[in-house]
């Protein structure tokens, strides 16, 4: 296939994927509706509803222009080759192959982010700010922004650059190491994400003695599941919003619950969110994941080891010869139709775990508990209560809260 023939087709693409997105957050925002679900009505009154439904359609229309914004950039640098220009630009700076790709996406990375930072900034200080979420300062979000650029750089350069070494050394056959090298770290972050990275953005304290700490133990024995680990997470320093998780596998599992979340919810409820996330593990959606996720890697891998060195897809972007960063690039946006429907399965995936996790909350300890607890999270959060099952579908790792009271039988 020519370079003329594989623009048009990078081009086809990106335009058909913006526009299924404005078609599904369309068709979600007209699928919302006036009246209060009997399921929350208790718990929703009209104007905390409506309010509800305000910010839904702000962060739609909000969704809008930044989805814009960014496609007509993406545009532009395809049909200005500006991709094959910044690789011609940072040839002068450097001859290294690996060097000049971690250059090369360097600078695509921070310029992106500092093309969006406006709508970030919008987002977090004006929009989450009018609605009551918004707990980030200033000197938090700039310090965010520093801290991801420098962690970006050294997990993301690092495996970058040993694909890059691999894909020189051994050719077609840098997958096969390559897979092992992404299945490795995969299961060093699931295990170590939050001791080593969660810190460096929050503070994670052991859940101390007291009643919800002796209920949380009283429920651990009586499934036999030892919780020695269980941190609260100072959520509240960026948001009112609140969550629960659960990371790890064997011994270095954890349960980590937000400050939000405690605040808000009695302890019944509390342990009841803790069941759930006691189910995934029980019911092994832990290391299933993990499973699914490495061999979704290692198909992508493969597809882009028969792909990596066609010198047409770096000419499609504009470049003047051969770079594999510029193949990188091409690859993933020619692949991204086959990531979206494998993204499709797992997101069915998730949303089978999580009803599988609430039924073993209801059984093992409360379903009434679960059920309050997941009523006044979506109040809480201000979550859309209606969503099109079609951006359901495409978008949600949870099924929606009226979809988990149906199974629940609250």
């Amino acid at each position: 296939m020519q370079p003329q023939e594989i623009l048009y087709i990078i081009i086809a693409i990106v335009s058909a994927s913006f526009v299924f997105e404005q078609v599904l957050d369309f068709i979600n925002l007209k699928a919302m509706r006036s009246d209060v679900p009997d399921e929350v009505a208790s718990f929703y009154d009209k104007e905390k509803y409506a309010r509800s439904q305000a910010y839904h359609r702000e962060l739609t229309r909000f969704g809008f222009i930044t989805s814009t914004f960014s496609f007509l950039v993406s545009m532009a640098m395809l049909l200005f080759a500006g991709f094959g220009w910044l690789d011609g630009w940072l040839q002068a700076v450097t001859e290294n192959p690996i060097l000049l790709a971690l250059l090369f996406f360097a600078v695509i990375g921070v310029a992106s982010d500092l093309l969006t930072l406006p709508f970030q900034w919008y987002s977090t200080f004006v929009i989450e700010e009018k609605y009551g979420f918004n707990k980030t300062t200033v000197k938090t979000f700039v310090t965010d922004k520093l801290k991801g650029y420098v962690l970006g750089g050294i997990i993301g350069g690092s495996l970058l650059a040993a694909l890059l070494y691999l894909v020189q050394t051994l050719g077609e056959n840098f997958w096969i190491w390559f897979a092992g090298i992404a299945a490795l770290f995969m299961l060093f972050m699931n295990m170590f994400y939050t001791s080593l990275i969660i810190p460096l953005f929050n503070k994670l304290t052991p859940l101390p003695e007291g009643e919800l700490r002796s209920a949380i133990d009283a429920f651990s024995k009586k499934i036999n599941f030892p919780v020695t680990q269980v941190f609260v997470i100072d959520g509240s320093k960026r948001s009112k919003k609140a969550n629960a998780f659960f990371s790890g596998i064997g011994r270095k599992k954890k349960i980590v619950l937000y400050d939000t979340l405690i605040a808000n919810h009695t302890t019944d409820e509390l342990v009841a969110v803790l069941a759930h996330e006691v189910g995934h593990y029980k019911k092994k959606h832990i290391i299933w994941g993990y499973i699914l996720s490495v061999i979704q890697v290692t198909v992508t891998l493969f597809v882009l080891s028969r792909m990596v060195f066609n010198e047409n897809l770096s000419l499609a972007l504009g470049g003047s010869q051969l770079a594999i960063h510029l193949n990188l690039l091409a690859f993933t946006i020619l692949f991204s139709p086959i990531s979206g429907i494998t993204g499709l399965f797992m997101n069915m995936y998730s949303r089978k775990n999580e009803f599988e996790a609430d039924a073993y909350a209801k059984e093992n300890f409360s379903a009434t508990a679960l059920a309050t607890a997941l009523k006044k999270l979506s109040v809480d959060n201000l979550a859309n209560l209606y969503p099109h099952p079609a951006y359901v579908f495409v978008h949600y790792s949870h099924p929606p809260l009226l979809k988990r009271l149906e199974k629940i039988g609250g």
